[in-house]
C-alpha cells in the first residue's frame, strides 16, 4: 500500500520530506500499512521481548536502569512501571512550546521510526499515535532540553505522556490534560509495555521533524531569491549578461548554474537583452546565482540526510524479533541532521545577506541609478518629508545580523552530561531550532527585498524607463499579484503588517516559481 495524495502510509515504503510537511501544514491523514512483512516485524518484536521476559533476558531499557543506571537492576515485579517513570522524570522541557504543526510533525516522524519494525512496540501504540494524528490531538512539546543524544528525551517525554494520559495536547483549538482529549475524541490512553518508552523517547523525532520543515522552507527561498534578484536587477538595470547560459557553461555547478537560468529567464535576456552601461554589476547582483547556488547545490545532500534519519530506527536497544536479536548501540545520535542543519543555516543566512546588499543599493542614490532616494513614490515637494524604505533598510540589516549571528555551528558545542555516560553529544536538535529562526530571520529580509524590487519596479515603469510588455509573463503576473496587497509606498505609513503579510506569503508559498 503507497502513499496516496490524501493519505501517507507507514511502514512499507520509504516517507519523504514532502510527506512529514502534508501530515504537518495540510492535516493529511495517515495508516499503517497492512503488507505482511511488516506486520510481521511488529508482531515478532512484540513476541521476542515477551519470551525473554519470560525468561528472565537482560535488556537495557526493560530491566534495567537508563542510561548510566544501566547497571541497576529492575526486578521483575517492577519492570512495568519502568516506562511510566520514564515518561515523568524527564518532563522538565522549558522554553517555548512547538506549534501543533510542528507537534504534528514530530508525531509523523516518531511513527516513521517505530513503523521500521524494530522497536519493539505494540500495535497500541502505533495505532494511538495514527488515532492521534487523524484526530488532530497533538502533545504541548517544549523546545528546549535536548542534547541530541540520547535522542530528544525530554521532548519527546511529551508525546509518551500524552498517550498514557499524564501531558497536555492541543485539541480542537484549545490545550488540555491528554486523557480529556482522548475521552473527547472517544480516544483511550495506553499502559505502555515495556520498552515502549524508550522507543518513543531515545531518538531523533524532533530534531528530524524540524528539518524537513526546515528544507522546505530552504528550498522554496532559493527559487524565491533567484526571482527577486531578477526583480533588483530589473529595478537597477542591471545587465543580464551577467547570467548568460555560455558563461555558466564554464564553471559547472548544476544548482548555481539553475539559479543562473532561472535569473536570465526571468530577464527575458533572450528576447529583451538588457545590456545597460556598466559592463559589471555589483556583487549582489553579478554574483547572486554563485550565493544561491551554495544551497541550491546543497539541497540534494541535506535531503539525503534528513531522509535517512527519518526512515530509520532510530532508538536503542534494536529489537529485531524475526532474527530474534537486541542490539545494543547509538543510533539515537543525531549526527547527520546537526550537521545538515547547521550547514543549511549559513547556506540560508548568505541568502540574507545578499538580500540586504540588494535592498541596501535599491535604497542608495549612489548607487540604485537614478532611483529616488530610499525608493520612495513620493513626488514633487512631497518628497522632502517622506522616507520611503528608510527604515525597513535598517530593519533589514537588523535582521541580517542576527541571522548571520546564528551561524555558529551548534553540533560543536558537545557538551557531556548524564553522569558521563552522554559525554559526546550531537546538539541537533539546537542546530534544528537555530536553523529554523535563522530561517524565519531570513524570510523577513527577503520579504523586504521583495517589495522593495517591486516598488523600484513600478517606479521605472511610470517613468517610462522600463517597458512592463517587455517583461516575461511569470515576473509580470507576479508584480500584479503583488500590487494586490501592496500599494506603493509614497506618503510615510507604518508597514510591519504588510511586511508580515508578506512574509505569511512566502511561507505558504503563495508564488509558484520555476516549475518544470
Amino acid at each position: 500500500m503507497g502513499s496516496g495524495l490524501n493519505t501517507v502510509s507507514f511502514g512499507a515504503q520509504r516517507i519523504t520530506i514532502e510527506d512529514v510537511v502534508r501530515i504537518a501544514l495540510h492535516d493529511t491523514q495517515v495508516e499503517l500499512s497492512n503488507a505482511p512483512s511488516f506486520t510481521q516485524k511488529v508482531d515478532a518484536g512484540v513476541s521476542f521481548l515477551d519470551q525473554l521476559l519470560k525468561e528472565e533476558g537482560h535488556i537495557y531499557g526493560v530491566t534495567t536502569g537508563y542510561g548510566d543506571s544501566c547497571t541497576v537492576e529492575v526486578p521483575l515485579s517492577l519492570v512495568d512501571e519502568l516506562p511510566m517513570h520514564l515518561t515523568r522524570f524527564h518532563g522538565c522541557g522549558l522554553g517555548e512550546f512547538f506549534s501543533p504543526e510542528e507537534g504534528r510533525a514530530i508525531l509523523a516522524t516518531r511513527l516513521v521510526s517505530l513503523s521500521q519494525g524494530y522497536s519493539g512496540v505494540s500495535w497500541d501504540l502505533l495505532n494511538l499515535l495514527v488515532d492521534m494524528l487523524n484526530k488532530h490531538i497533538i502533545p504541548v512539546i517544549p523546545q528546549e532540553g535536548s542534547v541530541g543524544a540520547s535522542g530528544d528525551l525530554t521532548p519527546l517525554s511529551y508525546v509518551a505522556g500524552a498517550l498514557i494520559g499524564e501531558r497536555d495536547v492541543y485539541y480542537q483549538g484549545k490545550v488540555m490534560a491528554s486523557s480529556e482529549a482522548f475521552k473527547q475524541a472517544s480516544l483511550k490512553p495506553i499502559k505502555l509495555r515495556p520498552k515502549e518508552g524508550l522507543a518513543i523517547m531515545n531518538g531523533t523525532a524532533v530534531m528530524t521533524a524540524l528539518a524537513c520543515k526546515a528544507y522546505d522552507r530552504a528550498e522554496y527561498l532559493t527559487k524565491l531569491m533567484a526571482r527577486i534578484t531578477a526583480l533588483s536587477s530589473l529595478a537597477l538595470k542591471g545587465n543580464s549578461n551577467h547570467f548568460d547560459d555560455i558563461l555558466f557553461s564554464v564553471k559547472p555547478h548544476p544548482g548555481q548554474n539553475e539559479i543562473a537560468a532561472w535569473i536570465q529567464h526571468d530577464l527575458n535576456h533572450h528576447s529583451h537583452p538588457r545590456n545597460s552601461q556598466r559592463l559589471q554589476d555589483r556583487y549582489s547582483i553579478r554574483c547572486a546565482p554563485h550565493i544561491i547556488g551554495v544551497l541550491q547545490d546543497s539541497l540534494p545532500w541535506f535531503r539525503s540526510f534528513i531522509e535517512n534519519e527519518l526512515n530509520s530506527a532510530n532508538d536503542n536497544p534494536i529489537v529485531d524479533g524475526v532474527g530474534e536479536h537486541v542490539l545494543h548501540g547509538g543510533h539515537f545520535y543525531g549526527g547527520h541532521i546537526a550537521m545538515a542543519m547547521d550547514s543549511m543555516k549559513n547556506c540560508v543566512a548568505n541568502l540574507a545577506d545578499l538580500a540586504d546588499r540588494q535592498i541596501a543599493t535599491m535604497v542608495d542614490v549612489k548607487m540604485n541609478h537614478g532611483l529616488p532616494s530610499n525608493l520612495s513614490a513620493a513626488k514633487a515637494e512631497r518628497s522632502f518629508i517622506n522616507h520611503g524604505f528608510k527604515a525597513i533598510q535598517i530593519g533589514c540589516s537588523a535582521w541580517t545580523a542576527e541571522a548571520l549571528k546564528l551561524t555558529m555551528p551548534a553540533s560543536v558545542f558537545s557538551r557531556s552530561t548524564e553522569c558521563h555516560n552522554q559525554d559526546k553529544v550531537s546538539m541537533g536538535t539546537i542546530a534544528a531550532r537555530d536553523c529554523l529562526r535563522v530561517l524565519q530571520l531570513t524570510e523577513q529580509v527577503v520579504a523586504a527585498t521583495l517589495l522593495a524590487s517591486v516598488q523600484g519596479i513600478w517606479l521605472r515603469i511610470e517613468n517610462g524607463e522600463l517597458d512592463k510588455n517587455s517583461l516575461t509573463t511569470d515576473v509580470s503576473t507576479m508584480l500584479d499579484d503583488i500590487s494586490s496587497f501592496f500599494t506603493l509606498i509614497d506618503e510615510d505609513r507604518p508597514t510591519d503588517k504588510l511586511l508580515r503579510e508578506t512574509i505569511e506569503y512566502i511561507q505558504q508559498k503563495r508564488w509558484t516559481l520555476y516549475e518544470s
